[in-house]
């Protein structure tokens, strides 16, 4: 609520579409994660042995879980004035970008799904492929099909990093095939 706001405030040129855009940007495990770190709170995070040996307390979607969880927990003891100033205190840096016009960067899967329904009126599907690793150490390789048409692969740490990764590589492929569809039609 509290970056919805401040982009509304902020961009009230923008539609509703890069509103939403910007606001997603912000508002994933990446950014939340960093600012997290930025705080040390992977020093404060209690996990078992084990999960500490792989590193569990640093992992991102963790800082960002814990992140998000300060904030309720602000809003709660302190109200809204203060959580507000905290959370754009200190995910100014994304702001930044995001004021910039670094805008979904890393969001493949909604440029995938906007280059399949714009050339193709079809929307990417995705599926697990495997599945493997200890519940608190998952590897996840996941592909993204366009008209049952497998387009891209890709590993993660969990589902949702995998489809990344797998519309990553769809749309490199899609790249390469109008860059030589483009050269075919030169005549170079």
């Amino acid at each position: 609520m509290i970056i919805a706001q401040h982009l509304y405030d902020h961009f009230p040129h923008w539609d509703q579409g890069m509103l939403s855009k910007a606001k997603a940007t912000i508002v994933q495990e990446g950014p939340l994660a960093e600012a997290a770190k930025r705080l040390g709170l992977e020093d404060h995070i209690e996990v078992s042995a084990a999960e500490r040996a792989t590193g569990g307390n640093t992992r991102p979607s963790v800082l960002a879980d814990v992140f998000e969880a300060l904030i309720g927990a602000l809003f709660l003891e302190q109200g809204l004035a203060i959580t507000r100033w905290f959370v754009l205190e200190h995910l100014t840096p994304t702001l930044d970008s995001v004021a910039r016009g670094e805008i979904g960067t890393h969001d493949y899967k909604s440029r995938l799904q906007e280059v399949a329904q714009a050339r193709w009126r079809s929307t990417p599907a995705y599926r697990v492929v495997t599945e493997r690793g200890d519940a608190h150490d998952k590897a996840f390789q996941m592909e993204v099909l366009l008209d049952d048409e497998v387009m891209g692969v890709g590993w993660g740490r969990n589902k949702k990093e995998a489809e990344q990764s797998a519309a990553k590589e769809a749309l490199e492929l899609i790249q390469r095939v109008e860059a030589l569809r483009a050269t075919r039609e030169s005549g170079v």
